[in-house]
């Protein structure tokens, strides 16, 4: 079958490779319809997190149809239409029971790198390195999914492939961002970053009760879209001040909730930017926390800080002073898709929401290559390039 791989840093090629098998009675062997590149994919092609392969598939956020199952999978049969969870979860650790999937104690094989890196084994994650399992990515004709009774939901009847998509990983992870800042009534959340994922937490954090939602950004099309499909108010960081506008747009007091759907190359102004970039180059640091500084400084007393961007390993001039003095709340995670699919699945069948939006490039696996040029550089007004085996 064909399939996008990496072959390197900056390096992406399709490549013929060989169709999965049931390994396991809990698997199910799914024909991919459409395959979405998601922003930490670009932390790969960086060479930012560890334990990639040369050949390894790339991708995470996927639908499509079952087309074998293991003997002990009854959840999902073949011929079932299926959007997958980007995390894997075996639905039956301590961490599984308690709706944390992305911490499954079981599905990710590979302990010594992760223990090293992050102190403990967290999830594994289709398509995302060695140290998060070392499993083949969507971004290919055929893609197994173990546990597939936990990790695959059918799509209801009404629901398009094009928006049941990003139930698999960016409206998952942008709505858990929203949940997690526990909105009340009057809230004003801010978002800094308005990639697919923080379009999804800005549409989530209204869905949830807020009553304004400011993004933050500096690519015009994808502010116009923060303004046009969520309805936020927006800033151009390249434009303000960023701490000023936000103390002056919330009477000086700071928003309620702040939410980093950015991650760890984070783009900037000014020295703050500067500096992690340099440290980032040199590897003295693995992540520009940049956002996570704006956030903890940005945020009202007693406010909440949720992280949904992704974060590799370590930096350095966190704000820890801001952090206790303010008593500020900080939630975070991968996202525990497995816990919100099937919410996210009856919000858009009910119509309240419709991702579509963020497909803006359609493509072949044989376009791989341009797609994620597109994606990277933001050309061509790119949100989302999907690929369509």
């Amino acid at each position: 079958m064909r399939a996008i791989c990496w072959n390197g840093v900056n390096d992406v090629a399709v490549a013929s490779v060989p169709e999965p098998r049931i390994l396991s009675p809990h698997d199910a062997i799914v024909r991919v319809s459409l395959s979405s590149v998601c922003g930490s994919d670009l932390h790969l092609l960086h060479g930012y997190v560890p334990t990639m392969r040369e050949g390894d598939i790339l991708g995470h956020e996927f639908l499509g149809e079952v087309v074998e199952t293991g003997a002990e999978v009854k959840r999902v049969q073949r011929g079932d239409r299926v959007v997958v969870s980007s995390i894997i979860g075996c639905g039956r650790c301590a961490y599984c029971q308690s709706e944390l999937w992305s911490l499954c104690e079981n599905s990710n094989p590979h302990h010594v790198v992760a223990d090293r890196i992050l102190g403990d084994t967290t999830a594994a994650i289709f398509g995302y390195s060695h140290a998060f399992g070392g499993f083949a990515g969507s971004h290919a004709e055929y893609v197994r999914v173990p546990f597939a009774d936990h990790g695959a939901f059918k799509v209801p009847d009404g629901v398009r492939d094009e928006s049941a998509l990003f139930a698999s990983d960016a409206l998952s992870t942008g709505y858990m961002a929203a949940d997690l800042c526990d909105i009340r009534p009057g809230h004003v959340v801010a978002v800094w970053g308005c990639g697919g994922v923080g379009q999804m937490a800005i549409e989530s954090a209204y869905l949830l009760g807020a009553e304004r939602v400011i993004a933050i950004d500096r690519v015009p099309d994808r502010l116009a879209m923060a303004k046009a499909h969520g309805g936020a108010e927006v800033l151009s960081y390249a434009e303000v001040d960023v701490q000023e506008a936000l103390r002056e747009m919330t009477g000086g007091r700071g928003p309620d909730a702040c939410i980093d759907a950015v991650g760890m190359e984070a783009d900037g102004v000014g020295l703050q930017y500067a500096y992690d970039r340099v440290k980032q180059a040199f590897r003295l640091q693995t992540d520009r926390p940049l956002v996570v500084r704006e956030a903890m400084l940005a945020c009202r007393k007693g406010g909440t800080v949720s992280i949904a961007g992704v974060y590799a390993g370590f930096a350095d001039k966190i704000p820890l002073g801001a952090l206790m003095n303010k008593a500020l709340i900080v939630r975070t995670g991968q996202q525990h898709g497995q816990r919100y699919i099937p919410r996210l699945l009856h919000l858009l069948q009910s119509g309240d929401l419709d991702p579509s939006y963020l497909l803006t490039h359609r493509m072949c696996l044989e376009d791989g290559p341009r797609g994620y040029r597109l994606f990277e550089e933001r050309a061509e007004g790119c949100m989302r390039a999907v690929f369509a085996p």
